[in-house]
């Protein structure tokens, strides 16, 4: 935990990665992602190189390594943004070259199947960043949420201690990109109810480790996460994906991780709110109020069972709903449960 540090951060003006480990979706839909670079030049002043497979779909695992590689590896560019998750960017991580990114290190930013990377980049002792994405959040229907916009800016261009605010309003129902009309429509969004506090009233000040928990479980079965001693003390980040795992799965995951050492070494885990509706699975809003409240006491359960005593935070906006805040992976966050108050260090 100790050895991990933080990359030196881009300016204005800069030149960075835009690349796609997972799934080459700008190739499919050139009209959100082309929004996404524009914003990225134009709300961020940051100069968006492309890489070969970026526009690929089912891109050889190897050409996405090197891809990746590649943009550690160039001295000209500061910061590597990935444009959307996927499925099988376990494939492509045994493929990158360590030497490269430890002598290279820069932000990563990416979130859901891109959890692969940052726990490769957080066993290489290099802070990683959940979050951003070209696609879903720069290349977001209407306008960049405010939200979005202010932590993203501050983790790609700050190193200072940051407060995140809960959404006032969110949304898990995003325009249909086949649609290119659809980007000029404002997603549909709910009132927010702020976070939702369980455990003791402390403060709890540690090191993130987690991420998308159904590529967790995809990366224990394929041995690619650290010892659990080394990770105890760290803050959990909990998020599930658009694939709503039922609330028995979720248990079922977060058992394993407790069988395995992990959660008992946990004293506190921020919750993602829990996206609840996609196109193939288009819930009620009362459907919907019942999966996340579900989901929540598997949450519970498992953390009553293994650390019964950690803190739990739940809502947070980092995972699959709108607005996303960006959480420094493996970086410092302050949870302090008695001002209710959730501090990063970007």
């Amino acid at each position: 935990m100790s050895s991990l540090s933080y990359p030196p951060k881009p300016r204005p003006g800069d030149r960075v990665a835009v690349v796609s480990p997972s799934a080459g979706l700008p190739g499919l839909f050139p009209h959100v992602y082309e929004l996404g670079l524009h914003r990225l030049r134009e709300e961020y002043r940051l100069e968006p190189e492309e890489y070969p497979t970026t526009r690929i779909m089912g891109a050889d695992p190897r050409d996405r390594a090197r891809d990746l590689t590649a943009a550690f590896a160039d001295p000209t560019v500061t910061a590597v943004l990935a444009t959307v998750g996927g499925d099988d960017l376990i494939t492509v991580t045994p493929h990158l070259d360590d030497a490269v990114l430890r002598a290279n290190p820069k932000p990563y930013f990416g979130y859901s199947d891109n959890t692969n990377v940052l726990n490769h980049l957080h066993r290489l002792g290099i802070v990683g960043y959940h979050g951003g994405s070209v696609l879903v959040h720069l290349g977001r229907p209407g306008a960049l949420h405010p939200l979005t916009a202010d932590s993203l800016r501050a983790a790609l261009f700050g190193s200072d201690w940051y407060d995140l605010t809960p959404a006032a309003e969110w949304g898990d129902e995003p325009g249909d990109w086949n649609d290119p009309g659809s980007l000029a429509v404002e997603p549909v969004m709910f009132p927010g109810a702020g976070w939702h506090w369980q455990g003791p009233a402390t403060v709890v000040t540690g090191r993130t480790w987690g991420g998308n928990l159904e590529v967790l479980h995809w990366l224990l079965a394929a041995d690619r996460v650290a010892p659990a001693e080394s990770l105890h003390g760290s803050i959990f980040l909990i998020e599930t994906s658009e694939e709503l795992p039922p609330a028995v799965e979720v248990y079922r995951m977060l058992r394993n991780l407790g069988e395995r050492g992990l959660l008992a070494g946990f004293p506190a885990a921020l919750v993602g709110r829990a996206k609840a509706w996609e196109f193939s699975r288009r819930l009620t809003p009362q459907e919907k109020t019942a999966y996340a409240g579900e989901q929540r006491a598997a949450v519970t359960r498992a953390f009553a069972e293994y650390a019964p005593d950690a803190l739990l935070v739940f809502d947070v906006d980092f995972g699959h709903t709108d607005p996303q805040l960006i959480i420094p992976y493996g970086g410092e966050v302050r949870v302090d449960a008695v001002s209710r108050r959730i501090s990063v260090r970007y």
